[in-house]
């Protein structure tokens, strides 16, 4: 039986009457989270180019960080020790830490797998680590985070049905440990922590509705949707989305990792999701990409060198679109100034809030379909941009 406090941490406020799409409020201590919400990532405690208040102006009212990461640098002890993570960053809204398990399982060459946990290489000195479920849980204490997540096995997209099944029966095992050691730790800097559990499964619905029918006996507050955008199709993760989604509780949120681009996300808002993440918005606007409601704006092509009439969307009303044109961005660019990294990931951040914003207004007005049928339209029309080559920034390979 759900506790007071589970049933209001998440409030299902709307649903589209033609398809699974749901608007709802998410409270944690820090802020309220509408949603559908997209999560910016902040991989080693900031998203990447801009400040607290830049997120705060773009309508960010939950952001994501790296539990993998921030162990290895500077250290969730040292987190700890400044306030946890809402005072080392100054941030004030809302925060997630994902459990390292995708971080740590991508890493096969150089970790090694066992009941207990996971031993692992640090790719920054070459030390060794070890992440059980009971170890990641007092990590994520340390961080302070509002909501954490279960320590999982995260297959390859591609691992053959047994090593999937291997997969979900350790990742149910690891979260009754991971319950526990959440039920017995005390509260992070004095806050409640949401605990969600992780659905793996592959692409296979019967393990994906095994997983979810023993993770849900659990009764935690939310459930992610994990192993998906690994590698399997699109067609296979949207049909994985779906069948997970109708097999998890109404009352509860669900957060699909990793994903994605904007149709994705649409897509994925239709068959029930309610929380995305993904690096695309920060990584993008680093290699010269910028999203648009009328495709993307690959800001370095020559079109632009003297365009100086048209903001990267003359419907956007971020503080990149209302101030700069596309001959001044694309001038930055070119000469490598960061301003132009700041600027485009600004207005891409900016932009996927807008997404959820105009989806969630539309879930709520029962226009949903009509919404995303013209939003899709206009992001995959034929005269989007072709990308051209962007010599001269660094992609590291992170948010």
């Amino acid at each position: 039986m759900e506790t007071e406090s589970k049933r209001d941490f998440f409030e299902l406020v709307g649903t589209d009457p033609g398809s699974q799409a749901r608007a709802g409020i998410l409270r944690t201590a820090h802020s309220v989270v509408e949603t559908p919400v997209f999560m910016p990532v902040g991989t080693q405690a900031t998203v990447k180019a801009l400040s607290p208040a830049e997120l705060d102006a773009c309508g960010c009212s939950i952001i994501l960080a790296n539990t993998y990461h921030l162990h290895l640098r500077p250290g969730d002890a040292l987190v700890a020790e400044a306030g946890g993570l809402h005072t080392f960053e100054s941030w004030g809204k809302s925060l997630l830490t994902d459990s390292g398990g995708f971080q740590v399982f991508s890493l096969r060459d150089i970790s090694k797998i066992t009941e207990d946990g996971v031993w692992f290489q640090s790719y920054i000195d070459g030390s060794k680590h070890f992440f059980s479920p009971e170890r990641s849980i007092e990590i994520q204490r340390n961080l302070g985070a509002d909501i954490i997540m279960m320590f999982d096995e995260c297959p390859p997209a591609r691992a053959g049905e047994e090593a999937i099944q291997r997969a979900v029966e350790r990742t149910v095992r690891w979260a009754l440990r991971c319950r526990e050691a959440h039920a017995t730790l005390p509260f992070a800097h004095g806050r409640e922590q949401a605990l969600f559990a992780i659905v793996q499964g592959g692409t296979s619905r019967d393990l994906r509705k095994k997983c979810a029918e023993q993770l849900m006996a659990l009764d935690m507050p939310g459930y992610a949707l994990g192993g998906l955008a690994v590698g399997e199709s699109t067609a296979e993760m949207y049909d994985i989305a779906a069948c997970t989604c109708g097999f998890l509780p109404k009352c509860k949120p669900r957060y699909l990792m990793g994903v994605g681009m904007p149709e994705n996300i649409l897509e994925c808002i239709e068959r029930g999701v309610d929380m995305f993440d993904c690096v695309l918005p920060t990584r993008n606007a680093r290699n010269g990409t910028a999203f648009s409601w009328n495709g993307p704006i690959h800001i370095r092509n020559a079109r632009n060198t003297r365009d100086f009439s048209h903001a990267l969307d003359d419907s956007c009303a971020c503080y990149a679109c209302r101030n700069f044109s596309r001959a001044y961005l694309r001038h930055l660019f070119c000469a490598g100034e960061i301003l132009s990294l700041r600027l485009l990931t600004l207005h891409n951040v900016y932009f996927y809030m807008d997404l959820v914003r105009r989806a969630r207004a539309s879930i709520l007005s029962g226009t949903f379909g009509q919404f995303k049928e013209q939003a899709l339209r206009r992001l995959q029309q034929a005269g989007a941009e072709e990308p051209e080559t962007a010599q001269g920034v660094t992609n590291d390979g992170s948010a």
